[in-house]
C-alpha cells in the first residue's frame, strides 16, 4: 500500500480493512497539520497526513494567501488614483478579474506542489482522503484503517451559511475565490474581518458594495477606536454600509438578488451576494462520538493549554479548537506538540497572550493586547490611554485623504503597555516589532526613550506625549459565531 514516504490511495473498490499503524497521525493538512507532521518527521518519527483537499488548508487555498495577493491588486488600484495628486498621470480602467485571478490560482497551485513535494521528502506518508473515527486509536479513511501512538485533529474550519430562506443564493469566501467574473453589485454579509476585507477589496477592483452587518460598528471585538476610523473610511470610499441589521434571507426578481432585513430590505439588486458570518469547526464527518471526543455546542473541540483533548493520545490545533483562529498559532501550536510529545520537552505549549493580529482592510488594521476597554475592565481606573490621528504623508497629496489612527493602552503606575491599536497605512507592517516589545513587558517610558524614524508613521507609537481621557468600551460578546452549529 504504501513505500516508506509519499502519496498512499486506497485501491478502488477495496473495502477490505487493512491497517497500517504511525507514530503521529495527522488528519488535515492545513498550516497545523503539516507544522506537527513535519516536526515529528525531522525526529525521525513515522509520520502520515490525512487529507481530502489539497495540501495548505483554508490559508493557501482559500485564505490568507489568496486573499493577500487580492488585496495587493486592490491597494494598487487605490495607488493608482492617488497617482494624479503626486503629479504621475495614471487613470483607471476595468479591472482584468480573469488575468488576476489565473495569476492568483497559479500562484496558490505552486505552494501546493512545493507542499506535496516537501511533504514526500520529509518522509511523511499523505493518504488522501476523509478520515472517520472508529475508536481512540484507529480511523477509517475510504474503506482503509490506519492506527497510530498519537492522533492530532487539525481539520480547521469552513465558512458559515446560515439557516435561513435563500441561503443558497449567496456565497461563501469560498466562492469568492473561484469567482471568474468581477462582481458588478455585491451584498456582503457580515460586520468582522472577512466581510470588511473582502468589502474592501472588491470596492477598489471596482465592484459596487454593500455590507450589511448584525452588529452596531465593525469589528466589534476589536478597540472601538479601529471600528470608527475604518468605517468612516469605508463610507468615504464609497461603500454602502448598513449596520444593526438582522438579515432574514436572500430571495431572487428579475433586479437581481434581494437581501430581506427583519425591519426593511437593503435596497438594490444584487448579482452576487456574500456570506461572511463566521466560521465553523470542521468536525461534521470526524465520527468524534466513537473515538470518545466531545464537541462543544458550536462544534469545536475543546482542549487544554498543551492541545490534549480529553481522550489521552488525541490532540487537536487549530481553527478547530476554537481558540485563536490564526495560521501562526496553529503553526506554532503544531511545532510545540510535537516537541512535547517526540522531543522530551514537557512544558512545551503556547502562550496565546498578546498574540498580534492583522485586518487586511482598506485601512489595514493591526492590534495586539487589551483593548480599552478590556484593560479597563481588569485593572479599573489604573490605566492611561495615548491616542493619535492623523493623515500621513502617503495620502497628503492623494485624492482621499485617509486617515492613520493609533492608540497605546498602558497600565499600572509604570505605564506596562497593555494593548497596541493601529488602524491605517502600513499598520500591517509596523505592528510586529512593536508586538515584541509588547511580548517583552514594555512600559511607555521604553517607547519615549526610543528615538524615532522621521519622517514615518510608526514614530507616531514613540512619541505620543499626552495621555486622552478614558472611554468607556462596550463589553465584548461571547466568544462564539453569529450562527452555531453543532458538528
Amino acid at each position: 500500500m504504501a513505500g516508506p514516504a509519499g502519496r498512499v490511495r486506497p485501491p478502488d473498490g477495496v473495502t477490505t480493512m487493512i491497517q497500517q499503524h504511525y507514530d503521529l497521525l495527522t488528519i488535515g493538512g492545513g498550516s497545523g497539520g503539516l507544522a506537527v507532521a513535519e516536526t515529528a518527521a525531522a525526529l525521525g518519527r513515522k509520520v502520515a497526513i490525512i487529507e481530502s483537499r489539497r495540501l495548505g488548508g483554508t490559508c493557501v487555498n482559500n485564505g490568507c494567501v489568496p486573499k493577500k495577493v487580492m488585496w495587493y491588486a486592490a491597494s494598487l488600484a487605490h495607488a493608482v488614483e492617488d497617482a494624479q495628486g503626486f503629479g504621475i498621470p495614471a487613470s483607471r480602467g476595468r479591472t482584468d478579474w480573469q488575468a488576476l485571478a489565473s495569476a492568483r490560482d497559479r500562484y496558490v497551485r505552486n505552494i501546493n506542489t512545493y507542499w506535496d513535494g516537501y511533504v514526500s521528502d520529509s518522509g511523511i506518508d499523505f493518504i488522501q482522503g476523509r478520515a472517520r473515527f472508529l475508536d481512540a486509536g484507529t480511523v477509517d479513511v475510504d474503506g482503509t484503517r490506519y492506527s497510530a501512538r498519537h492522533i492530532v485533529v487539525a481539520t480547521g474550519s469552513d465558512p458559515v451559511v446560515p439557516p435561513l430562506p435563500g441561503a443558497e443564493l449567496g456565497i461563501t469566501s469560498d466562492g469568492f475565490f473561484g469567482l471568474q467574473q468581477q462582481p458588478e453589485n455585491v451584498a456582503v454579509i457580515g460586520g468582522g474581518y472577512v466581510a470588511v476585507e473582502l468589502a474592501g477589496m472588491l470596492n477598489a477592483l471596482g465592484s459596487r458594495v454593500t455590507l450589511v452587518a448584525l452588529e452596531d460598528r465593525l469589528l466589534e471585538r476589536f478597540d472601538p477606536m479601529v471600528s470608527e476610523v475604518l468605517e468612516q473610511a469605508m463610507r468615504e470610499q464609497g461603500i454602502r454600509m448598513h449596520t444593526g441589521r438582522r438579515v432574514t434571507g436572500l430571495s431572487r426578481h428579475a433586479a437581481g438578488i434581494a437581501v430581506e432585513c427583519a425591519d426593511a430590505g437593503i435596497p438594490g439588486g444584487f448579482d452576487t451576494v456574500i456570506w461572511a458570518v463566521g466560521r465553523r469547526p470542521n468536525t461534521r464527518d470526524l465520527n468524534p462520538g466513537a473515538a470518545g471526543i466531545e464537541l462543544l455546542p458550536n462544534g469545536s473541540i475543546p482542549v487544554d493549554d498543551q492541545e490534549n483533548t480529553r481522550v489521552p493520545a488525541i490532540y487537536a490545533i487549530g481553527d478547530v479548537t476554537g481558540k485563536v483562529p490564526l495560521t501562526p498559532v496553529a503553526v506554532a501550536a503544531g511545532r510545540k506538540l510535537a516537541a512535547r510529545l517526540f522531543d522530551g520537552k514537557a512544558d512545551s505549549r503556547v502562550d496565546y497572550d498578546n498574540i498580534p493580529s492583522v485586518v487586511f482592510s482598506h485601512p489595514p488594521v493591526a492590534t495586539v493586547g487589551l483593548t480599552e476597554g478590556d484593560a479597563r475592565r481588569q485593572y479599573g481606573r489604573d490605566v492611561t490611554v495615548y491616542r493619535s490621528e492623523f493623515t500621513p504623508m502617503r495620502h497628503a497629496l492623494s485624492a482621499q485623504h485617509s486617515k492613520t489612527a493609533m492608540k497605546l493602552v498602558c497600565a499600572g503606575r509604570e505605564e506596562r503597555i497593555v494593548g497596541i491599536h493601529i488602524i491605517g497605512e502600513n499598520a500591517d507592517e509596523m505592528l510586529q516589532g512593536f508586538a515584541v516589545a509588547v511580548k517583552m513587558g514594555a512600559n511607555k517610558a521604553d517607547f519615549d526613550s526610543t528615538m524615532a524614524i522621521h519622517p514615518t508613521s510608526a514614530e507616531e507609537l514613540v512619541t505620543m506625549k499626552t495621555p486622552v481621557a478614558m472611554q468607556d468600551s462596550a463589553v465584548l460578546p461571547d466568544e462564539g459565531f453569529e450562527w452555531q452549529e453543532a458538528g
